[in-house]
């Protein structure tokens, strides 16, 4: 039986289609602007010699047990650690402050920063990296990282780019997710389908789907969600990836999801939603997809181990992402961060705690508790995949896919909507409303635009 995770179903299912909105970006630049504080990325020490220092640290996960008297085992993990460290005597205190839910800790850390009340160290989801770099007394990391004992290259490439905003880095990856087939073993043994390998191509997945699709059951092979949202695009994404394609240039400047290998993952999409119609298009995104697969409606989803607990009726399989012919089996991630503000010349402290707090042991102990991937690349040894994957059913298969997390979508403030301009594009040719190339080439040409303003 699957361990409790407490809210990380509903806090991931969130985090991994949030969108930072352009006005609270704004904001946040205005802020980086206007403030008088006069904390610096480079300020050091902590107040009077031999004081201890108190670092604020702000959190989404909740409180340890939850209103229906429920042990939540993310915050139970967060807390549990924090402990240790206070524990430590180093000089530094750690005193957790939950804010509410993830979702809105940008837009509550705005609010800090025009009061002038940032926290030491705050949680914030990937897709702000970009406007966070220009808030007042926010750390810069990128010597920092550097240090060899801290071994930044241990973290998965993506996360590390994820982190990453023009050359500098201001966040420490805090969790990070990966998208896998999970798919359901009876209806493959029914249809007489072999299981999903790691040699499957895009090729094999459409053929399965297509075999497992049955109208008079209202049986699809695979779902898709088509509600225009990012999670519609991080789907793609990561096709566009596999057939070797990217979202776009080097410099960022110009769209490049229009290449031959965009137009190649989407067709691939376009056989199986018009073609085939063996994908059950999900147009609303509430939910349902989780409960017709969970009921034996649906045969694969293309999902994350946050919605593993949410099937407790499927005997389900996790496999990797299929490739392209002669592509990678690339996958994307969502990463979130812990990001730190220089406060009253606490900057060191607060490092030195983020050193500890992320270290192999700590992120060992976290993912044994909580649930939560590895965010170090170090963790994912044999044994341990062993034994996580026995306490979290399928999870194992996640953690290992982890490799490869080679790649992040562009960090910068315009990607809200790049991404609704690519959502659009999608759901037309899933629709059967239009075809690749021209629905492709005409999302570039806006992207392009946007760009250029």
């Amino acid at each position: 039986m699957r361990s409790p995770k407490g809210s990380r179903t509903s806090s991931h299912r969130s985090k991994r289609r949030l969108v930072v909105p352009a006005v609270a970006a704004i904001a946040l630049i205005a802020v980086a602007c206007t403030s008088s504080s006069d904390s610096g990325a480079t300020a050091s020490g902590s107040g009077s010699p031999g004081a201890p220092v108190t670092l604020t640290m702000w959190h989404g996960y909740g409180n340890v047990i939850d209103n229906q008297g429920q042990t939540n085992y993310e915050a139970k993990s967060l807390t549990e650690l924090v402990k240790q460290y206070n524990a430590m005597n180093t000089g530094i205190q750690v005193k957790l402050d939950y804010i509410g839910s993830n979702d809105h800790a940008f837009d509550k850390l705005t609010v800090a920063l025009n009061a002038d009340e940032a926290p030491d160290i705050t949680y914030q989801y990937g897709t702000s990296m970009a406007a966070l770099a220009t808030a007042p007394g926010v750390m810069d990391l990128t010597d920092d990282v550097q240090d060899p004992t801290f071994d930044w290259n241990d973290f998965s490439e993506g996360a590390r780019q994820a982190a990453t905003v023009d050359g500098h880095v201001y966040g420490i990856p805090a969790l990070i997710d990966n998208l896998a087939i999970v798919y359901n073993k009876d209806l493959f043994q029914q249809a007489g389908i072999a299981a999903p390998t790691p040699d499957w191509t895009w090729d094999d997945f459409a053929a399965a789907a297509k075999a497992l699709t049955d109208p008079s059951k209202k049986q699809f092979g695979w779902a898709y969600p088509i509600d225009g949202s990012e999670d519609t695009v991080w789907h793609y994404d990561a096709m566009l990836w596999e057939a070797g394609g990217d979202i776009l240039n080097a410099d960022n400047t110009q769209a490049a999801f229009n290449s031959d290998a965009g137009v190649e993952a989407l067709t691939a999409l376009q056989q199986m939603a018009v073609t085939d119609k063996s994908v059950y298009l999900d147009q609303q995104n509430t939910g349902q997809t989780d409960t017709l697969f969970n009921s034996g409606k649906i045969g694969m989803l293309v999902t994350g181990p946050w919605a593993l607990s949410g099937y407790p009726d499927a005997n389900y399989g996790v496999q990797i992402m299929p490739s392209f012919s002669g592509g990678s089996h690339a996958t994307i991630a969502g990463p979130d961060m812990w990001v730190m503000f220089d406060n009253d010349g606490h900057g060191d402290a607060a490092w030195q705690f983020m050193q500890w707090f992320t270290a192999a042991e700590q992120v060992k102990e976290d993912a044994m508790t909580s649930g939560h991937l590895p965010i170090r690349n170090s963790v994912v040894t044999p044994s341990f995949l062993k034994e996580f994957d026995n306490k979290f059913p399928g999870e194992g298969l996640f953690a290992e896919n982890l490799q490869n997390v080679t790649k992040a979508r562009p960090v910068i403030t315009s990607y809200d909507q790049i991404s609704r301009i690519m959502g659009e594009a999608i759901v037309k040719v899933m629709l059967g409303q239009d075809d690749p190339k021209s629905a492709l080439d005409d999302a570039a040409n806006q992207v392009n635009q946007a760009l250029g303003g």
